[in-house]
């Protein structure tokens, strides 16, 4: 079978017409499988959803319930026949419940990734190759430039600054979902137990972790806190608020952002942080080559990010590869 019978590039997404489903599907469709629940390839509206039971979750927090019509929990590693076609769900090690799906018929498998990584992250299932004959990878910091440093060492610095200046309250920018609650529990692994205050529009999905079983310590709502609580303490936010007039009420605030762009020095001090900690919940360059090589895939299909670099690398190693110009698809908070 080739693999462009298997699965293939249409404007709702990517689409296997054997089994007639969609993975995240960027327009409303009969049947979708989702990767992840961040907003960019996860949206309402579609008929039937299947996804692992921490997306399903997410998706409903903050679509409502009625997101779509019905739903079905994919188990990591579970095989499913859908007409002929055999899905399974692998973990991405992106965030919480992010999944590889695996595609396979007539001998040929795809393994469709999502976004994933391969730096540890105490609150998400770690990452796991897939072995395949076409991997279908991101590209987001598919660039020799992007390499990631140790993220315990970013914690570091966030944890010296703390020390540093006792008195400043230290605003950490991170996206709500996946990266703020990363930090929470780097934080709490690096020794620091004092409450953690978090901005309202990080309470559902942090709360929604916390029932899903991972350990996050002591939080605390900035709303329901006075100034003098929140000298020396820990803040999360999205980036954005750290620039709006919510951000008056901290004593001192010293900014900081969290994200794999802060490698470049132009986004960091754009971003206006003081302490920019290179974090990020996406393969940078070696670990994108790594994991390709390892899948063992003869073809590789790249669907947003720095395609024609990794593309050019690809070939570069022997493979099939091409860029599949997908749109609709990018960090959270730039969608």
């Amino acid at each position: 079978m080739r693999p462009s019978d298997l699965l293939t590039s249409t404007p709702s997404g990517l689409y296997c017409p054997l089994a007639d489903v969609y993975v995240d599907p960027v327009r409303p469709v009969e049947r979708a499988l989702i990767t992840h629940a961040h907003s960019d390839h996860a949206r309402a509206g579609h008929q039937r959803v299947l996804a692992t039971a921490e997306t399903l979750a997410i998706m409903a927090a903050r679509y409502g319930e009625e997101f779509c019509l019905t739903r079905q929990v994919a188990q990591f590693g579970e095989t499913l026949d859908l007409n002929g076609v055999t899905v399974s769900f692998h973990p991405a090690g992106h965030v919480l419940g992010s999944a590889q799906i695996s595609f396979e018929a007539g001998g040929t498998r795809i393994v469709a990734s999502g976004d994933y990584k391969r730096q540890p992250d105490p609150t998400c299932a770690p990452f796991e190759v897939v072995p395949c004959d076409v991997f279908i990878s991101e590209a987001t910091f598919a660039l020799p430039v992007f390499r990631h440093p140790d993220p315990a060492h970013e914690i570091g610095k966030l944890l010296n600054s703390l020390e540093l200046f006792p008195e400043r309250a230290h605003l950490v920018g991170a996206y709500s979902l996946g990266k703020a609650q990363r930090v929470i529990a780097m934080v709490r692994h690096g020794g620091h137990d004092a409450p953690i205050y978090l901005h309202g529009a990080m309470e559902k999905i942090t709360r929604l972790y916390e029932r899903q079983g991972i350990n996050l310590g002591d939080l605390r709502l900035v709303r329901d806190s006075k100034p003098s609580e929140l000298v020396g303490a820990v803040v999360l936010c999205p980036p954005s608020a750290a620039q709006e007039p919510w951000s008056r009420k901290m004593p001192e605030p010293l900014s900081v952002y969290a994200s794999g762009w802060m490698r470049i020095r132009a986004r960091a001090r754009q971003s206006g942080a003081e302490l920019p900690l290179v974090i990020s919940d996406h393969a940078d360059w070696p670990d994108l080559q790594r994991t390709i090589l390892e899948t063992g895939c003869s073809e590789l299909w790249v669907t947003h990010g720095q395609e024609d670099a990794l593309v050019h690398w690809a070939v570069g190693e022997g493979l099939k590869a091409k860029p599949l110009h997908m749109v609709g698809y990018g960090e959270e908070e730039e969608a």
